[in-house]
């Protein structure tokens, strides 16, 4: 039992780096695609704000979703193996004793090893995990199988900053096939769709402030600020 409670609590951390890098591919910012991912493995929820990036797009439904189903098990594994382990018959010293050792050790002795072994085990698992040499390679190996998987559709624009309501500002990249590629921003008719371009990012320059005339070129980024979804359906295209 010991054994599957630091299998599961393992498992744990991956699953919530997964989910971390899932919402990334969904255009969250990293450190807040780790907080979510966190707060729906664990259940701890978030805010009013935060909450509409998640359930104002589909595929971060269906992640948060699948997050809290396996947090929940997990929870539930976690705290049964945990109780196991500290029942005087199950720790291993009590164990080691009817196999191998020619002497009876004391249950209570059992269970402070137990205790120990768990304590050990978790730190050395949170650090594993949390140290950045290790999680950076962990993160790019899972982000390259969950890419080649295409398990989740990577879109091309970062949400900057939420406001109420589902409004807020996106850096988005100008994709083949956008709607206002090849078009001058009055061209576009983006403000007939309530969205204000703030800046054209091309390459190392920036245009902030562009002027209605500025066309819009293939791999230009705009930072826009308006309605989350019309600026994803409007500019980049992307579920």
């Amino acid at each position: 039992m010991l054994v599957l409670f630091i299998l599961t609590l393992t498992v744990s951390f991956i699953v919530v780096r997964i989910g971390a890098i899932a919402f990334q591919l969904t255009g969250l910012e990293w450190s807040l695609a780790k907080f979510q991912a966190l707060s729906c493995f664990s259940g701890t929820g978030f805010t009013t704000k935060e909450a509409e990036l998640i359930t104002g797009n589909k595929q971060r439904r269906r992640i948060a979703s699948a997050l809290m189903v396996l947090g929940n098990a997990g929870l539930v594994i976690m705290i049964a193996t945990l109780a196991s382990s500290f029942v005087p018959q199950e720790t291993i010293l009590s164990k080691l004793s009817k196999s191998f050792l020619p002497f009876t050790i004391q249950p209570s002795v059992g269970i402070w090893v137990n205790l120990a072994i768990i304590v050990v085990a978790v730190y050395a698992i949170y650090k594993v995990f949390t140290h950045e040499k290790l999680a950076r390679h962990l993160t790019n190996f899972l982000r390259k199988k969950i890419i080649k998987k295409d398990i989740f559709k990577k879109v091309s624009f970062e949400e900057l900053l939420l406001a109420t309501g589902g409004y807020g500002v996106s850096r988005v990249a100008v994709c083949a096939g956008s709607p206002v590629l090849d078009k001058t921003l009055s061209q576009s008719e983006l403000r007939r769709h309530d969205i204000t371009v703030l800046a054209v990012v091309r390459g190392a320059e920036t245009m902030p402030n562009p002027t209605a005339d500025t066309k819009i070129l293939l791999g230009d980024e705009l930072i826009c600020f308006g309605k989350l979804e019309n600026i994803r359906n409007r500019v980049c295209m992307n579920p």
